[in-house]
């Protein structure tokens, strides 16, 4: 369940901020060195390690979750 969370926040993160980068490009072109503002390649890594960063940071936390005892769980409740 938290890494569905996790990984539902970024592929919707990664829906948005696709085309917003893909419609800055003319205003982010100047500071670009060696790199085409519509480099095909940079794009998908890019997106591909923000996609392992945050399976790993939504990892830690569901590792925790699922090592609770659930009765202990509802007890705190």
């Amino acid at each position: 369940m938290v890494m569905r969370e996790t990984l539902v926040l970024v592929v919707v993160g990664v829906a948005i901020g696709i085309p917003v980068a893909m419609a800055a490009t003319r205003l982010i072109s100047s500071i670009l060195f060696g790199v085409k503002p519509s480099d095909p390649a940079t794009l998908p890594i890019a997106t591909t390690v923000m996609l392992a960063v945050a399976a790993c940071a939504g990892y830690l936390p569901a590792r925790r979750a699922s090592q609770v005892d659930p009765m202990l769980a509802v007890r705190y409740e």
